[in-house]
């Protein structure tokens, strides 16, 4: 608690940045954690955790593919793709098996139950993008969406620059 008596991260009635020093930064951790506990409730039904749904999307949109190759699309390391990967085949979504071309690359893909969740997931999706920005203006989306790429693509950069 700061000393106005609010919990980190809260903003006061105002909608003033808890960490007025930080606005950017704190405006995209606190839009990630609000998207993302939205996603959990929507796919909580399904039984699916956020994240996985994505792997499911990637799959339906471009068909099977290497494990290593979904990982770099997610923008996970391995073995978070693994994990997320063995969970969903024992859930019977996705399958996992050697490529005929090398024995060393692991090909993951949907099942019928899988293209029947991914096609669900789309659902889900389609009313969690119309709850975040069903309020916003066309225009508001378009500038919206340019400045979080443009933002990522600043961090991308940085990630491999040593400080």
């Amino acid at each position: 608690m700061d000393p106005q008596g609010k919990e980190a991260g809260e903003q006061g009635s105002q909608g003033q940045c808890a960490a007025p020093d930080f606005p950017v930064s704190f405006s995209i951790v606190a839009l990630a954690h609000s998207h993302r506990a939205l996603a959990a409730q929507l796919l909580r039904p399904m039984g699916l955790y956020p994240g996985q749904e994505i792997i499911l999307l990637q799959l339906w949109q471009q068909g099977c593919q290497s494990q290593n190759s979904l990982g770099r699309a997610l923008r996970v390391d391995h073995s978070t793709i693994a994990k997320s990967v063995r969970r969903l085949e024992c859930s019977g979504l996705v399958t996992r098996s050697r490529s005929p071309e090398d024995g060393r690359i692991t090909v993951v893909s949907l099942t019928t139950v899988g293209l029947e969740a991914a096609s669900k997931v789309r659902e889900v999706w389609t009313e969690l993008e119309h709850l975040t920005s069903g309020g916003l203006t066309e225009q508001e989306k378009t500038a919206f969406t340019a400045l979080a790429r443009k933002i990522q693509a600043m961090a991308d950069a940085s990630l491999h620059c040593e400080p």
